[in-house]
């Protein structure tokens, strides 16, 4: 990206759009904000009293779609950023991720093809592994705790403080756990496990780049 710059005696082209990268990236989030918000039409919102699995995700899109307008409007009022090439690597990885994330988290039937739904706690960790590459200099085990720590994290919150109706836990794990035992206590037994794997993770990490940095002093 490079600033806008003027040299001496060159005129300037006429343009009512001071910011093109704005202006572009802008639009693009108005878009996906109309898109989720098309998407979500047929789910219940609920109310803040009880909340709807669509309640959510419309907020989200709502305000994407005011940052994304704002950040368009601006375009038209100072100097900035132009446009240049586009790397082609971030965008589609996390177009990828997305397409994950709808394919894993509810059961799919794509023609004669179904794919049975495997719930956040798989859901949730590959969309965030796979969209944090998006970047060169993303390294698997932070991703893996990143994305540990933080799925547990939201099974709780969607699934056990808010009630929201999200598919959390694959049937063949539900299965797998003891006879009367609630949802809400697999839920928090899993994210638990999770949690524990993410700490075990992190601490390995850590060492291990304790144990580099002698080597590499010695």
């Amino acid at each position: 990206m490079s600033e806008r710059d003027d040299k001496p005696g060159t005129a300037a082209p006429v343009s009512t759009v001071q910011v093109p990268q704005n202006l572009a990236g802008g639009l693009i989030l108005v878009a996906i904000a109309a898109l989720a918000l098309w998407l979500l039409r047929d789910l219940d919102a609920g109310s803040l009293s009880a909340m709807g699995s669509a309640l959510m995700p419309r907020v989200l899109a709502v305000g994407l779609g005011i940052l994304g307008a704002a950040v368009a409007a601006s375009s038209f009022f100072h100097r900035g950023l132009v446009l240049e090439r586009l790397p082609l690597r971030g965008p589609a990885l996390i177009i990828l991720a997305i397409a994950t994330f709808a394919a894993t988290i509810r059961p799919l039937s794509i023609g004669p093809i179904m794919l049975p739904g495997f719930g956040l706690i798989v859901a949730a960790p590959l969309s965030i592994v796979i969209s944090g590459f998006a970047t060169r200099e993303a390294r698997l085990r932070e991703l893996l705790v990143l994305a540990l720590a933080l799925t547990p994290a939201c099974m709780l919150l969607f699934g056990d403080l808010l009630n929201l109706t999200i598919p959390m836990l694959p049937t063949a794990m539900m299965d797998a756990f003891p006879d009367g035992w609630s949802q809400k206590a697999m839920l928090r037994t899993a994210a638990a496990a999770m949690l524990a794997v993410a700490a075990l993770l992190y601490l390995t990490g850590a060492a291990s780049s304790k144990s580099n940095d002698a080597k590499a002093k010695n």
